[in-house]
């Protein structure tokens, strides 16, 4: 008997088991996606599972209700459009943006080359190198790549420059050199910053946001805004 109820006993802790890893695998499968509706219209990212310190602070953030208000204060045809400075809630017009941010750095997370500055790229901005070493970064500011289609021998330099910025650690693949001919990013930043989601929709939007006029500091000179960013999945 008591043979019976142990072999019930195992049997019964393996089926326990087999049901924790599987709810386990199905968390890790699922992609947490952030929509923001924004006053040149929605944009909607996904964040990656390879970057969870990110992916869990922009969560709390987003939750928490940090983004809504808050302006895209630098903006730069054919290379991206940044957010996340507190300050820009109740900025004036023509106020020097982007030396604030809300929290603390987050560790770096360079998942490179799986995840890179492709067209839409949703990345950590940052401080510099001089400041910011170990390249920790920010704990609200972001940015989103619309970038530019490149040329073969501008990307052979381009590849020269990550090298010697990461200390020969990263270089653009094949793959990466056959991507940004095609379609389009900015890889003078690759290796370098933590890129933690991608725009999955609205990148139409990136791109009409980008070409807004501008002042000396890249600040759109009619303010654009995240009336609301929301965890829709």
């Amino acid at each position: 008997m008591k043979s019976e109820t142990m072999k019930r006993i195992k049997l019964l802790l393996l089926l326990l088991l087999t049901v924790c890893l599987s709810v386990s695998a199905q968390e890790d499968s699922v992609r947490h996606e952030v929509l923001f509706e924004t006053s040149m219209g929605n944009i909607r990212v996904v964040l990656y599972n390879e970057t969870p310190l990110h992916r869990d602070n922009f969560l709390k953030l987003v939750n928490s209700g940090f983004y809504d208000g808050i302006l895209f204060h630098r903006v730069i045809d054919r290379f991206m459009i940044q957010a996340g400075d507190p300050t820009s809630k109740t900025a004036r017009a023509g106020e020097l943006l982007g030396e604030n941010s809300e929290g603390e750095r987050i560790p770096a997370e360079i998942v490179y080359p799986k995840l890179f500055h492709k067209r839409g790229a949703l990345a950590a901005a940052r401080q510099s190198d001089e400041e910011n070493p170990a390249r920790e970064s920010s704990g609200s500011q972001f940015y989103i790549v619309y970038g530019k289609r490149y040329t073969a021998n501008r990307l052979f330099d381009i590849d020269g420059k990550i090298m010697r910025n990461t200390n020969h650690q990263y270089k653009l693949s094949d793959e990466l050199y056959e991507y940004y001919q095609n379609v389009g990013g900015s890889p003078h930043l690759d290796g370098q910053y933590t890129v933690f989601g991608e725009v999955v929709e609205g990148i139409d939007v990136v791109a009409n946001i980008e070409k807004v006029e501008t002042d000396e500091n890249n600040r759109p000179l009619e303010d654009v805004k995240i009336i609301r960013a929301t965890v829709i999945k």
